[in-house]
């Protein structure tokens, strides 16, 4: 028997962030095994993009969190969406972002949606009970309103500080939207070093992932591999 390469999956929740993040939950016609942190493509009349998977693997739903491209032609159409309408989801998912837990510590870096992945992999680690690591989530974002998840990795940061310090980060203080803020400024790559010295973070017993916006990514790559850091990456494309 030939096996099916796509399924079909109903929106069952769909949460405006802001004006250009959207939080969209399906539901899949049989369920679909996957790692947390990795990726999957999502159909849409004709056109595919590739999406982290936010939700864990034990959750019953997938979610989503995407950045709208101006004029473009899939975020266009996932806006338009409503409760009950169907999207095509490949059966196959891909990614080698993943969790390595032979690492005691582990210092994430990440942009807007780049958050994804990473909070598949909380979501996962808690409900399989885990012990005995250390979490370091730099999120980055140009303004305040472009946190998804910031509630829920609050919480998360507050209720167990022995396994996550969260540190949200903006770029533009100075945008009237972000007045108020007392929180990191600057870009998220550099406010790394910051914390590795912070934490007393070394290459024997720590990992850096970095996911988000392409120059971050590959700067932080060049960075901190040079120091003798392996850094596991992933890039999100504006398509």
């Amino acid at each position: 028997m030939k096996k099916t390469k796509r399924l079909l999956a109903e929106v069952v929740e769909r949460e405006e962030i802001c004006e250009n993040l959207l939080v969209l939950a399906v539901r899949p016609t049989q369920p679909l095994s996957f790692e947390p942190g990795q990726y999957v493509k999502l159909f849409v009349d004709g056109i595919t993009r590739r999406y982290s998977i936010v939700s864990a693997p034990h959750e019953e739903v997938l979610e989503f969190c995407i950045e709208r491209v101006p004029d473009g032609e899939m975020t266009t159409r996932l806006w338009d969406l409503r409760r009950g309408d169907m999207v095509g989801v490949r059966t196959k998912v891909k990614g080698k972002l993943q969790l390595d837990l032979r690492f005691p510590s582990h210092l994430m870096i990440a942009t807007v949606t780049g958050i994804s992945p990473f909070v598949s992999m909380f979501r996962a680690y808690l409900h399989e009970q885990r012990q005995g690591h250390t979490f370091y989530l730099l999120h980055g974002a140009r303004c305040r309103d472009e946190f998804p998840y910031h509630d829920e990795l609050t919480r998360l940061a507050a209720s167990r500080p022995d396994l996550l310090t969260y540190v949200p980060a903006i770029s533009r203080p100075a945008e009237t939207k972000n007045a108020g803020w007392a929180g990191e400024i600057g870009r998220v790559s550099g406010l790394v070093a910051k914390y590795v010295a912070q934490y007393g973070l070394n290459p024997r017993s720590t990992l850096l992932y970095a996911c988000g916006h392409p120059d971050m990514v590959k700067e932080v790559k060049k960075r901190y591999g040079r120091d003798g850091f392996y850094v596991d990456t992933e890039r999100y494309w504006k398509t």
